[in-house]
């Protein structure tokens, strides 16, 4: 029997996604860069929330558990690579996108495909950019060898609360807020999918823009690290933190300039946060189950960024502006001359900026009265979300009026009887 172009084709492709995944799998450089990673494996493994979300089947359950034991098998036991539970859910991950890769390439219905697609490719491009994430805060810590993070201690102590300490002394003290908020933290991949998946199953290619907004937020967020490089309260007091905080009578005197600090500059926006907001707002519409898991996530993403010292409660504030203007930037169904997209975008961006700026050059500014920097973080959090919601409003507006028929079809002649002799 003759092999079809189209037959071929697909066997090409099939053995092209088994190849990456097992060159990545045996890798031992990417096994211990990357597998054993706890961020990079729950971004792995959330890639069974779509797979199971969007094509649910046991054939398939068994298949990702027999690749995800091989590849462990061969990890463990042949090339000797150090055993850890995050390499587990980096297999997991690994076979679910092998099998649903393949599912996609040999799917008879153009429906089925692109359903599969629709998964499979955003699904490849959140862990990809997840992987290079380190890479691109490394180049940040190069091109910023000193931090701003003496501007962001000056606003948080103006509040006259510590409360990065209280939420760090909380964190360290009780398991049950350490525990839960330790697991939402690293796995922030999960929301992201879970509502992702959801808004993928109710609208189809209307979900596209959640998961572009979701993709863009780290890069984006790359970009305003550099214009304010600041690595956290847990960086800049060491061992200090978060039972030793620095006196807050002292800080209104204190000498505001850049500090050498070591780690990451990732403080400022935080887009854990920004993250957690946006499938918190795309959950709208979900059902309450999903709204639930985005909202819990949310909760204990902002106290879970606090209570690690990764974040000053400034960078939290901060976030609200930035993710409003992400997802107006992607709201792509309604076109830049409708003022809702360009009041969320621009509102968003230049609520940003002056966040920033006022942060480096009017430090003493927020000293003025504790009324101030409450004040102005209230009105920032909320000004956000009525631009948020209209923005809302005006993208129902638009997904409406295009389900609408078209009222504007010419109407038929009206019939007239003919005799016929």
């Amino acid at each position: 029997m003759a092999i079809t172009k189209p037959f071929a084709f697909k066997v090409v492709l099939t053995l092209l996604l088994l190849a990456c995944v097992v060159a990545l799998a045996f890798s031992k450089q990417f096994y211990t860069d990357a597998m054993i990673d706890a961020f990079f494996a729950f971004a792995l493994a959330s890639v069974l929330i779509l797979q199971f979300r969007v094509r649910p089947a046991w054939l398939d359950a068994l298949l990702v558990l027999a690749f995800t034991l091989l590849l462990a098998t061969v990890d463990f036991r042949f090339f000797r690579f150090a055993p850890s539970l995050m390499a587990w859910l980096s297999f997991a991950g690994l076979s679910s996108l092998l099998v649903m890769g393949i599912r996609a390439v040999w799917a008879e219905k153009p429906a089925t495909r692109r359903m599969l697609l629709y998964a499979w490719v955003p699904a490849v491009l959140f862990v990809a950019s997840d992987y290079f994430a380190s890479n691109m805060l490394e180049w940040t810590t190069v091109a910023h060898p000193k931090a701003l993070d003496l501007y962001l201690l000056s606003f948080d102590y103006s509040l006259r609360v510590e409360l990065a300490s209280i939420a760090g002394r909380m964190y360290v003290l009780y398991p049950w807020l350490h525990n839960p908020s330790l697991l939402v933290y690293v796995g922030l991949a999960i929301p992201i999918t879970v509502v992702y998946s959801g808004r993928l199953i109710r609208f189809q290619e209307r979900a596209f823009p959640s998961m572009l907004a979701f993709l863009i937020t780290g890069p984006v967020g790359v970009l305003f690290y550099n214009l304010f490089p600041a690595c956290g309260p847990h960086a800049l007091f060491q061992q200090g933190f978060p039972f030793h905080p620095f006196p807050i009578a002292q800080v209104s005197r204190l000498l505001l300039e850049p500090v050498a600090v070591a780690g990451p500059r990732n403080a400022i926006p935080s887009l854990h946060l920004a993250w957690a907001l946006l499938a918190w707002w795309y959950s709208r519409g979900l059902s309450w189950f999903e709204r639930l898991i985005a909202f819990l996530f949310l909760a204990f993403t902002a106290f879970a960024t606090l209570g690690t010292g990764e974040h000053w409660f400034v960078d939290l504030i901060v976030a609200f502006p930035f993710a409003l203007m992400i997802q107006g930037l992607c709201a792509y169904s309604l076109s830049w001359k409708d003022g809702r997209r360009l009041a969320a975008f621009f509102s968003g961006l230049l609520g940003t900026l002056a966040w920033l700026i006022t942060l480096r050059f009017g430090a003493k500014f927020f000293w003025t009265s504790p009324i101030v920097p409450w004040a102005l973080a209230g009105a920032t959090v909320m000004l956000t979300c009525v631009r948020q919601a209209r923005l809302d409003q005006g993208v129902d507006a638009t997904n409406s009026a295009a389900d609408r028929p078209s009222q504007s079809a010419p109407l038929s002649a009206p019939q007239v009887p003919v005799a016929v002799p």
